[in-house]
């Protein structure tokens, strides 16, 4: 049964990467086709864990060692794929810090009041949930707007509107987007200190996140690793108590 829920958790994961369209994942989704290839990892991965947890219950209930040991291989190799990955992610963390702050300040940088196609479109709409949800602006800080092309080439003294304070009575889902301008400016010179947006960039919010969730996302990890070998040693159990084969008792469909 175990198997089948690590399944079921693992598949819904890559689902909700490719289903998701209004948070950071769909950022990193539509800029890198990497998380895309490994969204649908993880849902291959989940089905066929599924699958093998099936085989695993009807091997222990009708005493077949063949489809136990393959259910204690193909476990062994996902706990070896869970570790590499653990320590590949753990070695190249700031190669990854370095690569999504690229991709965020391309999006900052490029964003226009006007998408010239549906792929912009999805990516700054994104953005702009990101932006209006975590309360922050930009990444590093509300200062990497500047290098916003449209924005520097503005008459105006404009800022992103998805960056605009907002109380709490303000209804949290509306999320604005494009370009406003800076009511009762003191000039029409451009003065970023007079934006009424969030000072804090987006990077530090997410690494806020990330420490305050350290804990249970570890104790996740070391959660299923417990249960992956739980899960192991019973099947090696049951294959020692297993003496002989018959493949009479395997089901036939």
């Amino acid at each position: 049964m175990v198997p089948e829920i690590l399944g079921a958790v693992i598949l819904g994961f890559g689902v909700w990467i490719i289903a998701d369209k209004s948070s950071f994942v769909s950022v990193l989704q539509t800029s890198s086709s990497s998380l895309q290839v490994g969204a649908y990892v993880f849902i291959g991965v989940g089905a066929i864990t599924m699958l093998m947890g099936l085989l695993g219950c009807i091997g222990a209930v009708n005493e077949v060692r063949c489809l136990l040991g393959l259910y204690f291989v193909f476990l062994l190799l996902i706990l070896i794929a869970q570790v590499t990955v653990g320590v590949l992610f753990y070695f190249n963390a700031g190669k990854l810090k370095q690569e999504v702050g690229s991709m965020v300040m391309d999006i900052i940088q490029n964003y226009k009041t006007n998408a010239s196609s549906s792929r912009e479109e999805r990516l700054q709409e994104a953005w702009d949930y990101v932006q209006a949800q975590v309360k922050c602006c930009g990444w590093a800080s509300f200062y990497n707007w500047t290098d916003n092309l449209e924005l520097r080439n503005s008459t105006e003294n404009i800022y992103p509107c998805s960056c605009e304070k907002t109380g709490e009575e303000d209804n949290q889902y509306i999320v604005k987007k494009g370009f406003c301008k800076v009511s009762n400016s003191s000039s029409d010179a451009i003065f970023h200190e007079e934006w009424p947006v969030y000072p804090e960039g987006c990077m530090k919010k997410v690494q806020m996140w990330l420490q305050e969730n350290l804990g249970i996302l570890l104790g996740v990890c070391v959660g299923v690793a417990v249960i992956e070998l739980l899960g192991l040693f019973l099947s090696i159990c049951l294959c020692r108590h297993i003496h002989s084969e018959d493949y009479s008792k395997v089901p036939k469909y």
